[in-house]
């Protein structure tokens, strides 16, 4: 059976260029804190991918600081010196590693947007991960989960007039484990993991230069992309999908279908067909799609995003999410569009 992998906003394929400044990495001997040759060498490695990640974000006012992913990222970001929350305002649509540290819950409206009260205190992701929803971000905002349109949207980080931001390495293409908090330069953090003052004295412990070399290798090649409007053509590959699936399928849902979106997501709601149950039917037939973010997917109870956007409980149970990339062609959205049909006719005529 040949696979066919959508679900790139999960993660995504480690490209070549990362691949090769990983290897490249693991034969570099020394510390990065070490002043000899060999550690210069590895905080070269370092320093290039941080050069490399900041211009691929458009963050050349800002301080790129490495850690282990962007959950690590929010935490740095949200707790404060004493480890407790600093009080941030959230609403329901933010990743799970932003909502473990809220505090006040802002509202969510039918389109899927937010109304922020207050910047200073806030974070508001730019993109959903489930729906693809872009978000407007008020100047000034405290925090914005930017990992999924990392390498998706064109943006710049000085001129989203944010104060912080969170990215992740592995949904561009790069390894996993490895991502950043990106702050306005001038503007501090309370460090979490303290100890010999790596990171500009911000995330303490000897930095991962394979996973830093093949995340700014990847942040680079991803700028690329999106230069040359490869993403464009996955939108485009998005769109037919969903008027194929809206032509066959009336009854189904596209959350968010006419908003403004990321160009690759797309959320599929079938009323009372099971979230789960879509999934492995789909697992079977040989794609790989998602129930929500992959975070939390595995929790069987429905979309906390969905509900806050006033969707039903059935609806926000049976929500699939079909992710694209570059590499996906047309003849296997085609086929999972066939396939997902095939099994959408039958729990109708089951539910008839």
């Amino acid at each position: 059976m040949t696979r066919s992998y959508l679900d790139w906003n999960a993660t995504t394929p480690l490209r070549a260029e990362a691949r090769a400044a990983m290897l490249s990495a693991m034969d570099v001997v020394g510390n990065p804190s070490s002043v000899h040759a060999e550690g210069r060498a590895a905080r070269a490695i370092v320093e290039r991918a941080r050069a490399q990640v900041a211009a691929a974000l458009g963050a050349g006012d800002a301080d790129i600081i490495f850690t282990s992913g962007a959950s690590e990222a929010a935490a740095l970001a949200m707790v404060g010196a004493d480890g407790q929350s600093r009080g941030w305002a959230a609403a329901d649509i933010e990743h799970e590693a932003v909502l473990a540290w809220r505090g006040d819950v802002l509202v969510v409206d039918g389109q899927g947007r937010v109304d922020v009260i207050d910047p200073t205190i806030s974070a508001l992701q730019l993109a959903n991960s489930e729906t693809g929803i872009l978000q407007d971000l008020p100047a000034g905002l405290a925090l914005s989960d930017l990992t999924q349109a990392f390498g998706k949207l064109a943006f710049g980080f000085d001129w989203l007039g944010v104060v912080r931001g969170i990215v992740s390495a592995h949904k561009l293409g790069g390894p996993k484990g490895i991502g950043a908090l990106v702050v306005r330069r001038g503007v501090g953090v309370a460090p979490q993991i303290r100890g010999g003052g790596q990171e500009m004295g911000q995330r303490a412990g000897t930095e991962n230069i394979v996973g830093i070399a093949g995340f700014g290798a990847a942040a680079e090649a991803a700028a690329r992309d999106l230069a040359d409007g490869v993403w464009d053509r996955v939108a485009a590959l998005r769109d037919r999908m969903e008027s194929a699936i809206s032509a066959a399928a009336p009854g189904a849902v596209i959350v968010g279908q006419g908003a403004r979106r990321l160009p690759n997501t797309t959320c599929l709601a079938t009323p009372h067909w099971k979230a789960e149950t879509q999934v492995m039917q789909m697992d079977l037939a040989g794609f790989a799609i998602s129930a929500g973010s992959a975070c939390s997917s595995g929790k069987l109870r429905p979309s906390g995003g969905l509900r806050a956007m006033g969707f039903d409980d059935p609806t926000a149970q049976g929500a699939v999410r079909v992710s694209l990339g570059p590499l996906v062609s047309e003849a296997a959205v085609m086929r999972f569009v066939e396939a997902w049909l095939t099994q959408q006719k039958k729990f109708q005529a089951r539910a008839a």
